[in-house]
């Protein structure tokens, strides 16, 4: 699941607190998944899920606003580690 560091809510357990906080923070998380998701009916379900996960995976890579960050069920989303980003010095 992708999520942001700064959303207090667990998107497993608190889906409609954790979307309504996204959406007010100007995350649009979910809409960002759909668009890099490389999807096709064709493939198999199996594949689907794999799809997902190699889209999170670059989002989490590229990273470009450092808050974004891929948890799994039963992570305490509260307690984990903001991810360290390096600052441009001027």
């Amino acid at each position: 699941m992708l999520t942001t560091v700064d959303n207090p809510h667990d998107p497993f357990t608190e889906w409609d607190e954790w979307l309504a906080w996204d959406d007010a923070a100007g995350y649009c998380t979910p809409g960002l998944l759909a668009r890099i998701t490389r999807m096709s009916s064709e493939l198999s379900e199996g594949d689907q899920h794999q799809a997902v996960q190699d889209a999170i995976d670059e989002i989490v890579k590229e990273n470009v606003l450092g808050v974004l960050r891929k948890v799994k069920r039963g992570d305490v989303v509260r307690d984990l580690p903001t991810p360290i980003t390096s600052e441009v010095q001027s």
